[in-house]
């Protein structure tokens, strides 16, 4: 049965009115020193997404803000000394109840994932952390995940069973009632002892088979053309729910990972969103190249994340 493919400008739009139905979240934005991370947040104030609070060296934050037109009179703005305070300051905000959601501004990943990693005072949880790309192109027929991309690089088999929960339970905020299935990739198809992704793939199938894994139906290990392709997967004779069909494509590691996310975002022009998920709120961390839309994007998914964890709790 052919799928219609996905229309980009209804999709944002879509994501959009959604983001706005909900009550706007304070969020915490962590250096934002560069013209698109500044823009990023302007615009998801326009859009009554949220209530920032921007965290930066108030010199250093103005002068951009000047160089660009930017009017922060309104705006709240802790002056910290430099990025390394400001993301400290982020997660004690984040305790102390003062913020619901966190942005990575125009500073170095490692430098925010620091203090939100430290055992005594940052923001785990039980789960591992893990980081999302939620994309979209015009040649598929709807959203899906690339994961993890950027924080774990090389991850074990029970970092990966994390990583494949946090995506899936991802899904469920937007539609409760999906089934994801997930795309366990590799560079081939059947079980090699001397590729460890294989045999990870594997593993994570009998995982989700005996519940150790829920909420999602998990395939692997697969090439990318032979998911991807219902085609390709024909002319290998492979059969699986998944194909053709995938919502949730686990990599091996972080260079695959990223390397795949960023030639979609670059070479077809794919919408794309990242966040960190299994912290204690939702982190909006997109590459400091991402451009306002991404930020946006990636706002939006944070918002729904924080109210339709509200949601439940208030439904306990």
């Amino acid at each position: 049965m052919h799928k219609k493919l996905l229309d980009l400008v209804e999709l944002e739009k879509d994501l959009l009115a959604k983001g706005k139905a909900v009550p706007k979240i304070t969020m915490a934005i962590v250096h934002p020193c560069s013209a698109d991370s500044l823009n990023g947040v302007v615009n998801a104030v326009k859009e009554g997404l949220i209530d920032p609070i921007l965290i930066a060296p108030e010199k250093k934050l103005l002068a951009i803000a000047k160089e660009n037109k930017i009017d922060l009179t309104s705006y709240k703005i802790i002056n910290v000394p430099h990025s390394e305070a400001a993301a400290e300051t982020a997660v004690s905000l984040v305790h102390e109840g003062l913020a619901k959601a966190i942005m990575k501004g125009s500073l170095h990943t490692d430098e925010l994932m620091k203090e939100v990693v430290k055992r005594d005072k940052g923001l785990r949880t039980g789960r591992r952390i893990s980081h999302v790309f939620i994309m979209a192109r015009e040649t598929y027929h709807k959203p899906f995940i690339i994961t993890d991309a950027a924080i774990n690089i090389n991850p074990d088999l029970m970092t990966k069973r994390d990583i494949v929960q946090n995506a899936i339970d991802l899904m469920h905020v937007f539609n409760k009632d999906l089934v994801p299935k997930v795309g366990i990739l590799s560079a081939v198809e059947t079980i090699n002892p001397d590729i460890q992704s294989t045999i990870d793939a594997a593993c994570l199938c009998k995982m989700a088979d005996r519940g150790q894994i829920t909420g999602g139906i998990v395939d692997g290990p697969f090439a990318y053309d032979n998911v991807i392709s219902a085609r390709a997967a024909e002319t290998k004779k492979i059969k699986s729910k998944v194909i053709g069909d995938v919502d949730i494509y686990l990599v091996p590691n972080l260079e695959a990972g990223n390397m795949l996310a960023k030639q979609l975002a670059f070479l077809t022009n794919a919408l794309s969103a990242g966040l960190i998920l299994g912290a204690k709120v939702p982190i909006v961390l997109t590459s400091r190249s991402d451009g306002v839309r991404s930020r946006i994007l990636s706002c939006i998914i944070a918002v729904l994340m924080v109210n339709a964890k509200m949601t439940h709790i208030d439904s306990e």
